[in-house]
């Protein structure tokens, strides 16, 4: 995949690790219809490139994702139009929830609303000290979207969630991290460099097969324990039948460091 740069979003490639990074610094990152398509044609060229092992989502300036566009939000002029809105919205937000690869998020300044949401669907979230998580949704009238009723109890737990989004709560990074919602907490100077470490520290694991665990995982709270059992059996089928599972063996069986990377163990 070649490192390309649009309007709005930037996507880069380093080794193993792509980062798409939203980069309209003017509109605070909002998601815009042009900002959606953008965003939707970043994951599908990231998810399809199987040199990429790990992405990093990110946003420039200020804020990384301001939510809603209110400019956008007043054209809503009915059901049928709102409907319209959110299945357009489905077609890229639930591919990338489902994405088979290792997702770290780097929340620098504002995450609102429908950003809030787009930030609970990577895997690792790591904030800057900047960084500030606002409800949002009921200030406008509007119930959360962008997955957050889905993610955000998962993340925090239920009673956690509906304290957060019911009294239009803004949590700090340090707060965030209190509830577990995420991993560390660093400065905002350091955010891009310690992402990235973690991303390519990632991307030099069995990627492929975190991937199929992350499909399961994301099964695990509607899913019954003899469902689960079963899931996890079939992830270990196609894992213990992959050139990672073979590095990996091999490498603690000659006591060496494993090169799951190598495109000879994908």
């Amino acid at each position: 995949m070649n490192s390309i740069t649009s309007r709005l979003v930037d996507v880069q490639q380093d080794g193993a690790v792509a980062t798409v990074r939203m980069v309209n610094d003017k509109s605070r990152n909002s998601l815009s219809n042009e900002m959606r398509v953008e965003l939707s044609s970043a994951f599908a060229r990231v998810a399809a490139d199987e040199t990429v092992r790990a992405i990093y989502l990110t946003g420039s300036g200020t804020s990384f994702c301001a939510g809603g566009d209110l400019k956008n939000l007043q054209a809503v002029t009915g059901a049928w139009s709102a409907h319209r809105r959110f299945r357009k919205l489905g077609e890229w937000l639930l591919p990338f929830l489902r994405i088979e690869k290792p997702v770290i998020v780097g929340v620098n300044g504002v995450a609102v609303g429908g950003g809030m949401g787009l930030a609970f669907a990577g895997d690792i979230i790591v904030a800057a000290k900047s960084a500030k998580f606002m409800a949002g949704f009921f200030r406008v009238g509007v119930c959360p979207d962008v997955a957050t009723m889905y993610t955000l109890p998962r993340l925090v737990g239920m009673a956690r969630a509906k304290q957060f989004l019911f009294g239009n709560q803004t949590w700090t990074a340090e707060d965030a991290l209190h509830a577990g919602l995420v991993a560390e907490v660093v400065s905002d100077a350091e955010l891009d460099a310690i992402c990235l470490q973690k991303a390519h520290a990632i991307a030099e694991g069995p990627a492929a097969v975190m991937g199929v665990a992350k499909l399961i995982m994301a099964r695990s709270f509607e899913t019954g324990l003899d469902e689960m059992f079963l899931y996890e059996g079939f992830g270990q089928a196609l894992a213990m039948s992959s050139g990672e599972f073979k590095e990996g063996l091999s490498s603690m069986l000659e006591k060496r460091p494993a090169k799951f990377s190598d495109k000879r163990n994908l």
